[in-house]
């Protein structure tokens, strides 16, 4: 299941919204690699007549997927990888989260634009 995005409110004032939208365009650099995928945890059975797995839940093993193609694909993941696997697809949720708020606060400025021209076209 999917968590929902929450993003911080879009204020009112085109200054603010301006200023918002610089501040969130000077973090939208990847740290690092950038991975669009979801880690599970799948437990497999190997096999053998005197493992316990043919008892229990199965041996565990972190698999990635993700889109190619249309397709939904797996990949193996090592124990090694994991740790570095995981803040990849933390860096690609930060980016997402800050692309949707970039992208709010340009909306909301193309929406301010005739207000904010009205109110200085009223000053002489």
């Amino acid at each position: 299941m999917r968590r929902p995005l929450i993003l911080s409110k879009v204020p009112k004032h085109p200054t603010l919204i301006r200023r918002q939208l610089q501040a969130r365009l000077k973090q939208l650099v990847a740290r690092g690699p950038v991975l669009a995928a979801s880690l599970v945890v799948i437990h497999k059975r190997c096999g053998r007549a005197g493992c316990h797995c043919t008892q229990g839940p199965g041996h565990p093993g972190h698999y990635l997927t993700c889109k190619q193609a249309g397709k939904t694909r797996t990949v193996y993941v090592p124990l090694e990888l994991l740790p570095e696997v995981k803040q990849w697809i933390q860096e690609h949720r930060r980016l997402k989260t800050l692309i949707q708020e970039v992208s709010q606060r340009a909306l909301a400025q193309v929406q301010l634009h005739v207000t904010e021209r009205r109110r200085k076209a009223g000053r002489s």
